[in-house]
This record gives C-alpha cells, structure tokens and sequence, in this order.
C-alpha cells in the first residue's frame, strides 16, 4: 500500500469517527488495556564520551555551559538524511519514538540503517503507535527477530489483521481507548543528539511522495534537553500501553521471511543511494545543517514539554498529565507578538476567547495553516473556518497554504509533481521564545493525543523560524485571509498574487464545489472533540 493511500486511510478513519460521533460515544464501551503482556523494562544507556561524535558534541557544550544547542530542519532532504547520517554514526543506542512509521521508500531506508546500526552492537528500541502500522508490520517484525532490536506498540489494536474494516470495527467498539493515541516524534542517538518535531518517518515527509508532500519542521538538539527527552522516551517505554510487537502476533516471522526482508532492505538502499534524490541530497549537504557537520548551533536555555503518557488512559487522564499548561504559560508571556504554525487550528470557544484576550491587550497574532485546497483534514477545516471570523474580527491575521506543486524526488516517482500540505507545528513568542514539536493547536492535541516538544530561549532561532513563517506566508505560496466590507456586508477575502498581479476570491479558492459541501455537512456534526 503507498503511502498516501495510507495517509487516506488515517484520514477516512479520522472522518468516520466524526461522521459516527453519536455512535462512538455509545459503543465506547469500557475496555482496557492488558497489562499482562510479558515485557521487561529498560532505560536510556548512559552516553558514551569516547566516540567522534560524544567528543564533538562535548566540546560544543564546554564552550555553552548550561544550555542547549538546536540546528532547524526545514529541507526535507537534510531530514531524512540527518536521521540517516546519525543511525550511521551510532554506537551506542537508538531510541525512535513515532506516531507513523511507513513501510515505503524512506521508511525502509531508515529501517535499514536502523538493521545495519544493530547489526554492529547498537541497542536500538523503536516505539511506534499502532494506528496506521498496517502494512508495516511485517518490516517492523522482521526487525523485532533482531537481538538487538525490540519494537513496541502503543496502544494496540486487538488483531494484526490490517484490513479497514477490521481496524475500523475496533475503533468503533473501542473508541474510548483507541480515540487517544501517542503523537511524539522523536529520534535519540547515543544520549547525545536528538531530532524533535513534527515530522513521521515515511515519503510525504521527505518530499517523496508521488502525490503528497509535507512541508514540516523539526529540530536536531545537543545539550541537557537530549537527556530529558531520553527520560520521557523511557516513560513511555516502560509504560503499560507500550506492547512488545513480538508478543502481539500469533506466530512469529518465519526465518526466510526475516532474510528476504533484510535482502530487500538492502537492496532497496543500494537503489536509494543511486536515485536523484540521494543526489540532490548530498549536493546540499555541504551547506545542510546535519549533525555530523561542524557548523553553528542555535543556543540557548531549553525545556523539553510533554504529555505523561497516562493522559492516553481516559479514566486517569487529569490537567496535571498534560503538557497545555506549559503551552497556556508561554502564551501568556507574550507581551508584542504571538506566531503560530499549525497544520489544525481547532481553537474552541475557551481558545477564541483567550486570543481575543492576548490581541485586546496589544499582542499581535498571527497564523500559518492549510487551506481547504491543501488540508488533509476536511473535518479539521470545518470546525477551524467555524472559528476564524470572530478572530479575524479581533485583528488576527491569518495566512493559509496554497495547495503548489512541488517535484518529487523519489526513486521511483518519475520526476511527478506532489501536492504541498503544511505539517509543522511551531510558536513563536516575542521574537525570543520558540516552541517546536508534535502538537498542534487543536482539541485533539489538547485532550486525546500525547505530544512532545521544544520551548527554547534562542532569539537566533526564533529568527530562522520566523523566516520560515514568512517565506510560507507569501502571497505566491499562501492565502492572506482578510475580512472586508462591501455595501455594508462583512465576509471573508482570500487574497494571493498571480504572475505578479494581487488576486481576490470570495470563497475558498482551488478547493471544488465536492469539497465545500462536505465541510458544510461536517460543520453540521457535535465533533470538535474528537479533532
């Protein structure tokens, strides 16, 4: 299955669940999960300091007591080669933690990096959350044979059996625990480097995929915030949603299936490293920012933010596991400026009040998110044009992707053109307090998902992601949202520039009529909750 028609897939699960919202509240049931499923506990490994990599990084630190150190991804092929270049420089330990991990192009590229790593000694764990493995369990089992692999799933769905039914079954007759799932996105290595952000392992993140794209961001990080994200992966590592993929399936891979997958990941690598992409890849890398080049840090005081992985059992979740306070904190600090970048912008009633509040006592907002034409998430766009009037009313100024084509660079895509769709999710307050990780701004971050994420003291990086927020928010790559009056009537403008002339549209513009209706019936729906 490609990876769009996985993507699909989350989606179509994502719009049943609120076309069904008066079902799943009934049918929620009470299950729970088991906690009988032989497993063993484990912690981070301590850093080892007599490695090039430990050595560089060390010296780094020495010369910025205290704080931490931060590189950001915005090319998505300095991404994937990152985390590339890093599973090949490890000699220790590897701790991945992802919502997605895809068994496409990339995704097998990092897997097979991942079975070379642990085939020279590396302890890696790969902790993976099970609502869109699908497929790819037989890659990720296959891996799990390895003796120095193991494979987790959080909050697992009873049956292996991949099928849409089957899966979409259980998510109706157990909505109540499997509505709430692990949306963390990190990479550890050897203790001393991690990549934080918004982005999954698979080809829309890369930027190859033959019919989507992403444009996303993360952070690579040195410094004390690399041992508290290794605290939490190990919390939600040893917690008792976290299940042994082993112990899930009712048999285990077969010999000649662990050898011909491994065969096929190694070949699929020797392709990758031939393709143009690999190419254009190590092209840019002189100039990249990659983790095993010596170049300039962003420094500064750093936080790493995350939920308690309890917050995924509904009958113990509470305010105090939640990470939304420290996010509500550093909003409250804003004394000049407030950006937001999120993909979904679900703000609620409470969330509308509270901008209004920010903007009425000088703060100035603004929003990067995706139109109707570029969403992935119709029903998320409902309940956010819902929202965006009375905001736009108060000043807020709102700046929504245009749906461009971008060439996509996969081996296997022909040279085609992607659809380009915003993931990242990032803040920026005051030009000086940057926030980057997996949370969106939108109930379900807030109330079902777990999330992690960077708050950083950088000035120096709140400037670089700024620049992203600006170079997105063009009038050739975005929609100006902007209210305007004509005759007395206030309604909605969406303003863009083509071939160079400014261009107006009275309704969602490239979207389609098929598109506009289902929103207008999705809009009609109680499910903002679930969003």
């Amino acid at each position: 299955m490609s990876t769009r028609m996985a993507t699909r897939r989350i989606t179509t699960e994502r719009m049943l669940r609120a076309a069904l919202a008066a079902l799943v509240l009934l049918a929620g049931g009470c299950a729970t999960l088991r906690t009988d499923v032989p497993k063993h506990e484990s912690q981070a490994l301590a850093p080892l300091i007599d490695t090039p990599s430990a050595r560089y990084v060390a010296s780094e630190l020495k010369a910025h007591a205290g704080l931490s150190g931060f590189r950001l991804l915005t090319k998505a092929d300095n991404a994937l080669l990152s985390r590339v270049v890093l599973a090949d420089h490890a000699q220790h330990s590897i701790d991945l933690q992802y919502y997605i991990f895809n068994n496409d192009a990339t995704g097998r590229l990092i897997a097979q990096r991942l079975l070379t790593a642990a085939d020279r000694g590396v302890r890696v764990r790969i902790l993976v959350d099970d609502i869109s493995t699908g497929k790819a369990n037989t890659m990720l089992s296959a891996l799990a044979t390895h003796a120095n692999i193991e494979v987790r799933m959080f909050n697992p769905f009873r049956t292996r059996n991949p099928s849409f039914v089957s899966r979409t079954a259980q998510l109706l007759l157990e909505a109540r625990r499997l509505n709430r799932r692990m949306h963390n996105k990190s990479f550890v290595v050897d203790g001393w480097i991690a990549v934080v952000g918004g982005r999954n392992i698979g080809d829309e993140y890369f930027d190859a995929a033959e019919q989507s794209s992403f444009r996303d961001l993360d952070v690579i990080a040195i410094g004390p915030v690399v041992d508290a994200a290794e605290r939490s992966f190990d919390k939600y590592w040893n917690c008792d949603a976290a299940y042994p993929l082993i112990e899930l399936r009712a048999t285990k891979p077969a010999p000649s299936t662990v050898r011909n997958e491994r065969s096929d990941l190694n070949e699929e690598a020797r392709q990758f490293a031939q393709s143009d992409y690999a190419q254009a890849v190590a092209e840019d890398l002189p100039e990249g920012p990659t983790a095993d080049r010596r170049g300039e840090w962003f420094w500064g005081n750093a936080e790493l933010v995350a939920d308690e992985p309890e917050k995924i059992d509904a009958d113990k979740d509470a305010p105090a596991l939640r990470v939304g306070p420290k996010l509500r904190a550093l909003f409250d600090a804003a004394q000049t400026e407030l950006v937001l970048i999120s993909p979904y912008f679900v703000p609620s009633e409470n969330g509308v009040h509270y901008l209004e509040g920010l903007m009425q006592r000088g703060v100035k907002i603004k929003l990067l998110t995706n139109s109707l034409a570029s969403t992935d998430e119709l029903a998320v766009y409902a309940w956010y044009a819902h929202y965006r009037k009375p905001l736009l009313e108060h000043g807020m100024q709102f700046y929504e992707l245009r749906p461009m084509l971008t060439e996509v660079k996969s081996p296997s895509a022909g040279g085609t053109s992607a659809g380009v769709s915003l993931h990242a999710k990032a803040a920026v307050v005051d030009r000086r307090w940057v926030l980057v990780g997996s949370m969106n701004m939108d109930q379900r971050s807030k109330l079902l998902n777990t999330e992690v994420g960077v708050i950083v003291d950088s000035p120096a990086l709140a400037d670089a992601v700024l620049a992203f927020f600006d170079a997105a928010a063009k009038p050739q790559a975005s929609y100006a949202v902007l209210l305007q009056k004509d005759s007395g009537r206030e309604h909605v403008v969406w303003r863009a520039e083509d071939k160079g002339k400014q261009v107006d549209f009275d309704s969602d513009p490239e979207a389609g009529a098929k598109k506009k209706l289902q929103v207008a019936l999705l809009r009609t729906l109680p499910i903002q909750e679930l969003l």
